[in-house]
């Protein structure tokens, strides 16, 4: 056959979805690399550099008076200084952090249109103390997600202890089954999750499924849109990767949700790939965590998932439909607060819910996160939370995936040690786990990094659990953990100049990687 011959066989294997994009990319780069030297050399030099030394100046103006996060603003101010010609250009480019008009209008409408599916219940979040009902009452404010009582929570300290479970509620299911995650890939993990997947739709179980395009690109099939269709799993590829420059394409859905029935929901750091569950042996151990609710909160995830799915694929304009009658045996386990983050707004709900737990902290705050590339404003409340006395605790994985973004996290150590903020590493491998837990009565388990890309770029969710048993669980998890780890003293953090010149460079190019 054709199709077997040597010279077929290695154009189809050099020329798919992700080489022909990044050539094509790096053409349209090189020519405007061409078209900026040729205006800037030629015969209109003179003013033309005037006009872009004119440019880099106003904007670095500009964002002085912004309400920006610092930074951010002080990584382009940098690269204006050191590019005063190019700066300003690159700025307007690819500088604005908002999502592209035409995104941004879609989801916005969506969202205004079903405020009204999440207003706060006063009886919902009775109990809390002053300190725990003012960062409820944020997330229902500024994050538009209420808090929920009469849902019980479940926490896996790895994702192999999750996934049976899912399996089990997945084959439970019997009206709907709503799956939205930044990574999907081929392999056991979603072969078990796609056979019942497949055998539901058949039943007549409304399966809808959302993925990231760039986090799953590597790990799908071209044709799988097309496969999900016929098997009548609605699919939604977000944002699909084109070979265009254009800002839209680093705003990324990097959410993990499972919602069955309305009433169970599933998140957390974990993917759909053989990874998450160490089916697949990448970076030693793969640690992570994920948690499962059933009950009343189920529906901010509800609301979450439908939002996003009819702003690209409108469906229903009423989502009653989708909210099942209330257990007539209320579940008493304290505050339940599932809620989202985007870059639609100027408002960082999941940054401010960190700093709000550090700031209220009185005993302990435990972390894990795999990536530490903080601003000033986040690297502050750690260190002080730590000098007035909490016993502040960074876990970090031991064995990198990405090497220049550990390099970066380890650069934030020094200082915070210096403050008496405890770093451990995960030596068994890596930690991908995305926790928060203090005082054994808060803690946060989502799909939030501690870096700039989580915090102000993508689309994140996180629930806030207040007074609830998993605390102390996910609490136990982390002290059980730290023995396989390291942790780090202040000698361990000496480096050479060079290293320290590359170590600044990362930290102040951190909010544009």
């Amino acid at each position: 056959m054709f199709y077997r011959l040597p010279f077929v066989k290695f154009f189809s294997r050099i020329l798919n979805r992700v080489t022909v994009p990044v050539i094509l990319v790096a053409l349209q780069l090189l020519w405007l690399c061409w078209v900026f030297f040729a205006i800037t050399t030629g015969t209109g030099r003179v003013w033309v550099n005037g006009v872009l030394n004119a440019l880099s100046l106003l904007i670095i103006l500009y964002l002085v008076r912004k309400d920006e996060n610092s930074a951010y603003k002080i990584g382009w101010i940098a690269l204006m200084g050191v590019l005063p010609l190019l700066g300003g250009a690159l700025y307007l480019s690819f500088g604005n952090k908002r999502p592209a008009k035409q995104l941004r209008s879609k989801l916005q409408a969506v969202d205004e249109a079903h405020r009204a599916d999440l207003v706060q219940q006063p009886d919902q979040v009775a109990g809390l103390d002053a300190s725990g009902l003012g960062m409820s009452r944020y997330l229902a404010r500024y994050g538009r997600y209420p808090a929920w009582k009469n849902t019980a929570a479940q926490y896996f300290a790895c994702g192999e202890a999750m996934y049976p479970q899912l399996l089990q509620d997945l084959e439970r299911a019997e009206h709907t089954i709503f799956v939205e995650y930044f990574i999907v890939h081929t392999g056991k993990m979603w072969d078990g999750v796609e056979a019942i997947l497949r055998r539901k739709a058949a039943q007549g179980v409304d399966v809808r499924l959302i993925y990231d395009d760039f986090g799953s690109l590597l790990g799908l099939p071209t044709d799988f849109v097309v496969r999900m269709e016929r098997a009548h799993i609605r699919c939604i590829p977000f944002n699909p990767v084109v070979p265009v420059l254009s800002l839209v394409m680093n705003h990324r859905d990097h959410r993990k949700i499972v919602v069955i029935d309305g009433r169970i929901a599933y998140t957390g750091g974990v993917n759909l790939a053989d990874e998450y569950i160490n089916a697949e042996q990448r970076f030693g151990y793969w640690k992570d965590a994920a948690l499962r609710i059933e009950g009343d909160a189920a529906w901010n995830f509800t609301v979450m998932f439908l939002n996003f799915w009819n702003a690209f694929r409108p469906s229903e304009t009423d989502y009653s439909a989708f909210r099942p009658q209330h257990s007539a045996h209320p579940v008493q386990d304290g505050i339940v607060q599932p809620y989202a983050d985007s870059p639609l707004d100027e408002e960082p709900v999941a940054e401010t819910v960190y700093l709000n737990l550090l700031a209220r902290a009185e005993q302990y705050v435990y972390i894990y996160t795999p990536y530490l590339a903080v601003g000033e404003e986040m690297l502050d409340a750690l260190k002080n939370a730590a000098k007035r006395g909490v016993d502040v605790r960074l876990v970090l994985p031991g064995i990198p995936d990405k090497k220049l973004v550990f390099r970066l996290s380890r650069s934030y150590y020094l200082p915070l040690l210096r403050a008496g903020v405890r770093i451990y590493e995960y030596t068994p491998g890596f930690l991908h786990a995305k926790c928060w837990v203090s005082d054994d009565v808060t803690a946060v388990v989502g799909s939030i990094n501690m870096d700039y890309r989580s915090l102000f770029l993508h689309f994140e969710c996180g629930v806030l659990l207040q007074k609830n048993s998993q605390v102390a669980v996910l609490r136990d998890d982390v002290r059980a953990t730290l023995p396989q780890c390291r942790e780090i003293q202040v000698t361990e953090c000496r480096t050479s100049l060079p290293g320290t010149v590359l170590d600044s460079v990362l930290r102040l190019l951190s909010p544009l990687m």
